[in-house]
């Protein structure tokens, strides 16, 4: 039987009569955009996220841009420092306030935006830090928060990746004003279409948020705050509202075929596996894979998909040329997009499929 790379299915299977009675509530109202699905979401949101105020929005990358907005980074002459290896629309959001934007390395061991190599690069003119927390895994935040404070900066937390996930025992909201997600369908808590959320301790900063989501408007006509039009609609919170109770359960199962995966793979030839613990939500499980392309394409030919999460760093993409940055300047990000391969995690996966996963891929080694 196949083992596609993401499937969706069996998680609306599970949760089919609380979206199709929420749905049904819905259409019974007439309302769909600003309605009682999507404040009652904000709440519960807030509960499951451990902090005190969530905003949903259109989608991830307007919550970065409406985060740094917030915060006042929108000029040309300040600077944004991210990860260079993470999804284009880290930086597409970042751009889209209106600030400048820059990369860091990462570590070769987890992947994850390396604060030492930010540290030597950023400046006077750094105004936010942006660190991704990638494939669910938090990054460590101690230092950036550290490194934030004495350049005078905003810590803005790429959480797109990492619903349910918390550092070093505390939520993400704890290390800093503004944490962002995505509601993409594959996500760890995904709707069926786009949505974004950011979420904050500060109620005052929560009730702005609410206002430049919507235009600048306070629940009428008028625009009183700088804002852009990106809010979540009433739909999509409903199939949230209905997921969002199974999310520990999903990311349980999510460990699970991850911890698997490790133990599989630990000692085969031609794998290196990342450097995780125990606090990530596993949205992806991605290896370091020799000859990846020719792996790629044998998995493929037994009917497993993959995915490359992402096949190329940002600082390297025409769209970001601005950064100033030119092959060779990022090695360990460089490195990384050659060899990095994700391989099917989703829950309700079973054991038996990933066992087929692990013995194809060291049957492929050993040819």
């Amino acid at each position: 039987m196949p083992i596609p790379a993401v499937n969706l299915k069996p998680c609306l299977e599970a949760t089919e009569q609380e979206w199709r009675a929420r749905l049904a509530a819905m259409f019974g109202r007439m309302q769909f955009i600003l309605g009682a699905e999507v404040a009652a979401l904000e709440q519960e949101l807030a509960s499951a996220f451990q902090t005190k105020c969530v905003v949903t929005v259109g989608n991830g990358t307007a919550a970065l841009e409406i985060a740094l907005r917030d915060a006042g980074v929108t000029r040309p002459a300040q600077e944004v420092w991210t990860t260079a290896l993470t999804a284009p629309f880290t930086g597409v959001g970042i751009a889209a306030a209106g600030c400048r934007v820059r990369f860091a390395d990462v570590d070769p061991e987890t992947l994850l935006l390396d604060p030492v190599d930010l540290g030597n690069r950023a400046g006077k003119r750094t105004a936010a830090i942006v660190p991704v927390h990638l494939y669910g895994q938090p990054a460590p935040l101690a230092p950036f928060r550290a490194l934030a404070r004495s350049l005078g900066a905003v810590l803005v937390q790429d959480a797109c990746q990492a619903h349910g996930a918390t550092h070093m025992g505390k939520p993400l909201a704890a290390y800093g004003p503004y944490v962002c997600y995505s509601f993409y369908p594959t996500k760890n808590l995904g709707c069926l279409g786009d949505g974004g959320a950011i979420s904050t301790n500060s109620a005052a900063t929560g009730k702005r948020l609410l206002s430049r989501r919507d235009g600048g408007r306070r629940g009428g006509q008028i625009a009183y705050l700088p804002g852009i039009n990106s809010r979540l609609d009433e739909m999509q919170a409903c199939y949230l509202r209905a997921f969002l109770p199974k999310l520990g359960e999903w990311n349980a199962m999510r460990r699970r075929v991850a911890s698997l995966y490790e133990d599989g793979l630990r000692d085969c030839p031609g794998v290196r596996l990342l450097r995780t613990s125990e606090e990530s939500v596993r949205h992806l499980f991605v290896i370091r894979a020799a000859r990846r392309g020719r792996l790629r394409d044998w998995l493929s030919s037994k009917g497993i998909g993959t995915g490359i999460h992402y096949p190329a760093p940002l600082h390297l993409m025409p769209a970001f040329g601005e950064a100033g940055l030119r092959r060779g300047d990022l090695p360990h990000a460089e490195r990384a997009v050659r060899d990095i391969l994700s391989l099917p995690v989703y829950p309700y996966l079973s054991d038996a499929s990933v066992a087929e996963v692990i013995g194809r891929v060291r049957e492929f080694y050993r040819r």
